[in-house]
């Protein structure tokens, strides 16, 4: 099991990574694609495969929507504002809601996690902290019961669920790594401006360069 400190002597910190929505129906190709989806998801497996004992625990979340979410997908015949509305994905059972190939050994979704974090099927959930683990503990309890310390994010979008659960951890207490290079988002606008409100919160915004050449090993 990995630890992570701040620098040579310091306190040892006990550290997790969350693979947020990197999705089928966030990929290219997906009803709600993001450009660049399914280029990161094999990248971010590339990166979880080459520091097998940076972390202490990994988790995933997941959109797994009801087939007609009220105030979340746009209504029949109304075209979607792509702010409070979108287009119908990631129903659950659907293939749209699984997790992109690149993360997923045969049908085993948690092969590269411990645990798959399920969301939004009653709201919107754009925060992993919002769902719920199999055995229906939110994540914070969930990574509280690991004696997590901070968490390193990544994945789908950038300025929305990445965002969201950048936010949320903090609010909790956690400290917080969003690894940039290993995200995707919307426009290059939206997502400058969703890392300058989270380096106002308190989030380092880093890159994967940044973490290899730290001393933060």
């Amino acid at each position: 099991m990995s630890v992570t400190t701040t620098a040579p002597g310091a306190v040892t910190e006990r550290w997790a990574v969350g693979v947020i929505d990197v999705e089928n129906d966030f990929c290219e190709g997906g009803s709600l694609a993001v450009d660049g989806g399914a280029e990161v998801a094999g990248r971010i497996r590339e990166w979880i495969e080459r520091e097998p004992r940076r972390w202490v625990a990994r988790f995933a979340t997941a959109d797994r929507h009801p087939t007609d979410l009220a105030g979340h997908f746009a209504p029949a015949g109304e075209e979607p504002n792509f702010v409070g509305t979108w287009p119908p994905h990631c129903v659950a059972g659907t293939p749209g809601a699984e997790l992109h190939p690149s993360l997923v050994d045969g049908t085993t979704e948690t092969a590269l996690f411990d645990v798959l974090v399920e969301k939004g099927q009653r709201t919107a959930a754009y925060s992993g902290f919002e769902g719920t683990t199999p055995d229906g503990d939110s994540l914070e309890t969930w990574l509280r019961s690991r004696a997590v310390d901070g968490v390193e994010l990544v994945g789908i979008a950038t300025d929305h669920c990445v965002r969201a659960t950048a936010l949320d951890a903090r609010r909790a207490g956690f400290r917080v790594r969003v690894v940039s290079d290993l995200c995707v988002g919307i426009t290059p606008e939206t997502v400058d401006a969703a890392l300058e409100e989270l380096r106002a919160a308190g989030v380092e915004v880093l890159t994967t360069a940044d973490l290899v050449d730290s001393t933060d090993r």
